[in-house]
């Protein structure tokens, strides 16, 4: 059982207070996620005068998958409305937008750093680090704040490793509790892997590639999926009941049915039962 969810409003995209960010700053390939090549800074040709997507209700039809299961985790919102005042980088000058290449990438990072750090302080297991994650929590959101020029500046990677010291051990301290043997398939290469029915509860996968693997059924509760790469993977009737850091974008990108079981965090994605 979990405390009360911290709010995360603010860590959930809000397309209508942005600038179309995601649109501009980030860089496409050309692949079976994107229909075209574009370079960091250059506007989609997508993105209409209003900061929205012209093709919104048709991206996976348009060979745009990639786009659907994007989230800036409320970073786009932060640096269009606070970072940069809400000034647009359309009618900015040239500096400005080249500010909002830089800094955009830092604080999607780091506000992905909050919504785990909200995500472990819901763990009654992890109570004994709650001091610790909440003042991670404010030293994060504090980085959030900062100038364009502070932001630039960041040691970003000092900091995410400082942050994930304390999810592992909040990981470890909620899979404690999980009976028989708990797998470790940490950073495991296992895209393509058939695991149908497989007993995954309590497993860490931080960080596994299970691109396109067969987890039919399988049962991950409790398991730890910080950054596993869940392209593709089939997740029909699997139960995810209780997953530990598993993201809005990770179930996004796989395939899964009525029949999936999610944490209370996580939404059912449309193509789920539309079909891809």
């Amino acid at each position: 059982m979990r405390e009360q969810m911290v709010d995360r409003s603010d860590l959930r995209g809000d397309c209508g207070n942005c600038f179309g960010l995601c649109c501009v700053v980030l860089p496409f390939a050309r692949s079976a996620d994107f229909a075209i090549d574009k370079d960091a800074g250059r506007p989609c040709p997508n993105l209409r005068e209003d900061h929205r997507c012209g093709i919104h209700a048709r991206l996976r039809q348009e060979g745009f998958t990639g786009c659907t299961v994007y989230d800036c985790f409320g970073a786009g919102q932060k640096v269009s409305q606070v970072t940069f005042g809400g000034r647009d980088w359309r009618t900015a000058d040239r500096e400005h937008a080249r500010r909002v290449v830089e800094v955009f990438p830092v604080v999607r990072q780091l506000h992905e750093l909050l919504w785990y750090l909200t995500e472990a302080l819901a763990l009654p297991a992890a109570r004994p680090l709650h001091s610790k994650l909440r003042r991670a929590l404010d030293t994060t959101e504090r980085l959030t704040r900062q100038t364009p020029e502070e932001l630039a500046a960041l040691d970003l990677p000092a900091h995410r490793q400082d942050v994930n010291a304390l999810l592992l051990r909040t990981s470890e301290l909620a899979r404690a509790g999980t009976p028989g043997r708990r797998k470790d398939r940490r950073n495991a290469d296992l895209m393509g892997a058939r695991l149908k029915g497989a007993d995954l509860r309590g497993a860490n996968l931080r960080g596994a590639y299970l691109i396109a693997a067969d987890l039919t059924g399988a049962d991950l509760r409790g398991a730890d999926l910080i950054g596993a790469d869940l392209r593709d993977t089939d997740l029909t009737d699997a139960d995810l009941t209780g997953a530990l850091f598993l993201t809005q974008p990770q179930v996004n990108a796989a395939r899964g049915s009525a029949g999936t079981r999610l944490p209370a965090s996580a939404v059912r994605p449309a193509h789920w039962t539309a079909g891809r």
